[in-house]
């Protein structure tokens, strides 16, 4: 299976994810930012990856920022040497009262945008 575990502890937050990519969308997200925890939720049940988060830290910016850089990361452990799978992939869906579109791009660039 590919899957991972990583750990970042900083001087100002420390955050633990798991990702399985070849899960079935479960997501348990342990974090004080409601709508960062939503969005990753989101991500987790409509990518169908398994994410387990704990995040915890001084400022709520701070916290995104870590845990947006530790779930890349696991995500790029997860991926191995990323052989079967295209660089990147996009979609755009009808979501309750509005249309969805999401682009991810799995070239390594160090950045999170949402």
């Amino acid at each position: 299976m590919r899957k991972t575990e990583l750990v970042r502890k900083t001087s100002e937050t420390e955050v633990k994810v798991a990702v399985n990519l070849d899960g079935t969308g479960i997501a348990n997200i342990d974090m004080d930012t409601a709508f960062c925890s939503h969005m990753i939720t989101l991500f987790a049940t409509h990518s169908l990856i398994d994410i387990k988060l704990k995040a915890r830290g001084d400022l709520k910016h701070h916290v995104v920022e870590d845990t947006a850089i530790c779930l890349g990361k696991a995500i790029k452990k997860a991926l191995g040497d990323s052989s079967g799978i295209r660089r990147f992939g996009y979609a755009t869906v009808p979501m309750n009262c509005s249309l969805a579109s999401a682009a991810v791009d799995l070239s390594g660039r160090p950045y999170f945008k949402v």
